[in-house]
């Protein structure tokens, strides 16, 4: 499966949006807190986590397109 622009995005979303609805039926913190801090902690470290795994996988295979 090659991954593009859209792909990549859309599975990022669907991956945080299942982690933070988990977290909010799981009732172990506050809907508010969960929506105002943990989301966009976790949006943000993801973004990190990706950027770096891409530039890894350019690393690995020599280089960019």
């Amino acid at each position: 499966m090659e991954f593009d622009l859209m792909r990549t995005s859309a599975l990022f979303l669907v991956l945080v949006a299942v982690g933070v609805a988990a977290l909010i039926a799981m009732g172990v913190m506050a809907t508010s807190t969960v929506l105002m801090m943990v989301a966009p902690a976790m949006l943000l470290f993801g973004a990190v986590c990706l950027g770096l795994g891409i530039k890894h996988g350019e690393y690995r295979t020599g280089g960019t397109r």
